[in-house]
């Protein structure tokens, strides 16, 4: 395709196999072919992906730690004529947001969310996050997550919203091959296109490697994806 407008010529600061980056381009690339880079508001996490606004050339705003459903709610609601969407990470979204997630998509905002699973508060250390899985270790789970310990289960977050009515869309992909990749990128389009026809809350989950976090190579980060982490978050259509 032609020069892609909606993503800037900069480099990037993430680390070497970090999953933002392929996750940024991708949306940059629906921006773009849905010709929508002119009416799009996107809502940059806290974490890593903090300053997205560097990348994409399009509106981007920021938002209070796990605030970025209620920012994104008065925008629609104030102008509804824009698409507008969040781009949290599982500390972001799962843990001090998980409130405004939760009602949110109870309330059926036409929103998107893209939503980066990648087990681990990375910007922050690599302490345990709501959705490390079992027997994962970090630095505040140094024998592994466990449940015996009273450390918990990894947060299911698609299955957990499945129930709620406003919910329109749930979809889990990945980015660790090729042919996840293609997925990846239609089931974020079709998020998109749900707002763009008016229906309900969407949110797309993206598994997505830390290399850094996980203390593994680029290769090996995306190899535990398949091997772990799909094991406990099944992809497909949730709702």
């Amino acid at each position: 395709m032609d020069e892609q407008k909606a993503l800037r010529k900069a480099p990037f600061h993430y680390c070497p196999g970090c999953g933002h980056t392929l996750t940024h381009k991708l949306i940059a690339q629906i921006v773009d072919e849905l010709d929508i880079r002119e009416i799009v508001v996107g809502i940059a996490p806290v974490g890593c992906a903090v300053i997205a606004y560097k990348y994409w050339n399009f509106d981007v705003t920021e938002s209070a730690h796990g605030r970025g459903l209620a920012v994104a709610t008065g925008i629609k609601r104030t102008h509804p004529e824009n698409i507008v969407f969040t781009y949290q990470g599982d500390g972001d979204l799962a843990s001090i947001g998980m409130a405004e997630t939760i009602h949110a998509a109870n309330r059926g905002e036409k929103l998107t969310t893209i939503f980066i699973n990648n087990a681990v508060y990375g910007m922050t250390g690599g302490q345990m996050a709501p959705t490390t899985i079992e027997g994962q270790i970090t630095t505040t789970t140094p024998f592994g997550r466990r449940e015996d310990l009273g450390e918990g289960f990894p947060l299911k977050v698609c299955e957990l919203l499945k129930s709620l009515e406003g919910v329109y869309s749930l979809v889990r992909v990945s980015i660790h091959n090729s042919s996840a990749i293609k997925e990846a990128k239609e089931a974020i389009r079709q998020a998109f296109l749900n707002q763009i026809e008016g229906r309900g809350f969407s949110l797309v989950e993206v598994i997505s490697p830390c290399p850094t976090a996980w203390h593994l190579t680029p290769k090996e980060a995306y190899d535990w994806i398949e091997e772990k982490m799909l094991t406990i978050f099944p992809l497909g259509k949730v709702k």
